[in-house]
């Protein structure tokens, strides 16, 4: 089968749903499929993928659900999407949000291949780009064929404004990754026990709330640390401030880490912390925090209950509550029998998102699509 993953982020730059896309692109080739990935991207170094087609080179950074979203809103990218379905013959075009501007949307309009799409995204008090162009986005609704959503928290904001029927499939994890029995930091294994918190420092991730837990419990086990690892997104300097104003010791921001790092931040840390406020549709980190064995603490928000069962593999607590934070970590520092059966269940839990489970799942509904609209066998191209 030939296959057109199309991404509207800029690929230059880490993200989830970018991320989602190699995978799935990675596990297709390795199954025999012909895969292209196409997507905007603002520079190439660091780009080592020969199944990339960049359309779009000049994306810009929009405010979008507490995040920035980097896509490209070119006026030309038309004729170039007309270049690649014709010289590609795709069997399918699998669009990752179909109608964040502005790449996928010209996919829609011109494919004639099966049209898929994923809905990632999660918005607690909805999303206002729907609700104001949905007579537009329904004209071309119907030129989707399939209707995939990671979770059922993105279910229900996407059938917020479009009632339809979708197939919950989740995200996936690399789990032979990051279950493999890697060496952690060696700096950080000095007796402390280490709290890691992993993500983008951005509002939404509610990293001020677990600094203000950490204090906490700091005061009451002096054998502790906090390891922050990720890219800033706007909340770094204003964290740091609160670190060196209320003398906090014991907190690492260890900035940004490859994907062959992750893994040995996960051993290296007896419990791993997601505070995020909201806006999640799916907890990914928590799931690679799960295969490497190590216990959580995160926020009930919808995306993370559908991950983490409470008190199996982790504590599930009230959002922007700092205190409940403290007093969830306190319990776990506390108990290092409650934490190895945490990790074992949670480990145990992940198997399930691996991702050459979560990419057949994909692929079958591909092909169930492609039967139901009559299509010819995959190769053939689309009616």
């Amino acid at each position: 089968m030939k296959i057109g993953l199309v991404s509207p982020y800029d690929f230059a730059v880490p993200s989830g749903v970018n991320k989602h896309v190699c995978q799935l692109a990675d596990n297709y080739a390795r199954l025999g499929h012909e895969v292209r990935i196409i997507a905007p991207a603002s520079c190439r170094n660091g780009l080592d993928r020969d199944d990339l087609i960049v359309i779009g080179e000049r994306p810009i950074g929009l405010p979008a659900g507490g995040s920035v979203a980097h896509v490209t809103l070119s006026l030309t990218l038309g004729p170039r999407v007309d270049r690649v379905l014709a010289s590609e013959g795709f069997d399918v075009i699998h669009l990752h949000e179909p109608f964040v501007p502005l790449l996928p949307f010209q996919f829609l309009r011109r494919s004639q291949a099966t049209n898929i799409a994923t809905f990632h995204a999660a918005k607690d008090e909805g999303r206002r780009w729907y609700a104001y162009f949905r007579p537009a986005i329904a004209i071309w609704w119907k030129r989707i064929h399939g209707k995939i959503a990671v979770s059922p928290t993105a279910q229900r904001l996407i059938s917020r404004y479009f009632p339809d029927r979708y197939e919950i499939i989740p995200n996936g994890v690399n789990y032979a990754q990051f279950a493999a029995p890697v060496a952690p930091f060696a700096e950080y294994k000095d007796g402390k026990l280490n709290i890691l918190f992993l993500g983008r420092l951005e509002k939404r991730k509610g990293l001020p709330y677990l600094l203000e837990g950490y204090a906490q419990v700091k005061a009451k086990m002096p054998d502790t640390r906090l390891i922050i690892v990720g890219p800033d997104g706007g909340m770094r300097p204003g964290c740091e401030a609160f670190v060196r104003r209320t003398g906090l010791k014991d907190v690492v921001f260890a900035g940004y880490a490859s994907d062959e790092d992750l893994p040995r931040y996960y051993q290296t840390a007896d419990v791993f912390c997601a505070p995020n406020t909201g806006n999640e549709s799916f907890g990914l980190i928590l799931v690679e925090a799960m295969a490497a064995g190590t216990p959580v603490i995160a926020s009930q928000i919808e995306g993370f209950a559908y991950v983490v069962s409470h008190d199996v593999e982790g504590l599930l607590v009230p959002p922007r509550d700092s205190s409940a934070l403290a007093e969830a970590l306190l319990q776990l520092l506390n108990d290092p029998d409650r934490r190895q059966e945490m990790g074992r269940n949670g480990q145990a839990k992940a198997q399930n998102f691996d991702w050459a489970r979560i990419s057949q799942q994909v692929l079958s509904f591909y092909e169930r699509v492609r039967q139901e609209r009559g299509a010819t066998p995959a190769g053939g191209g689309a009616p």
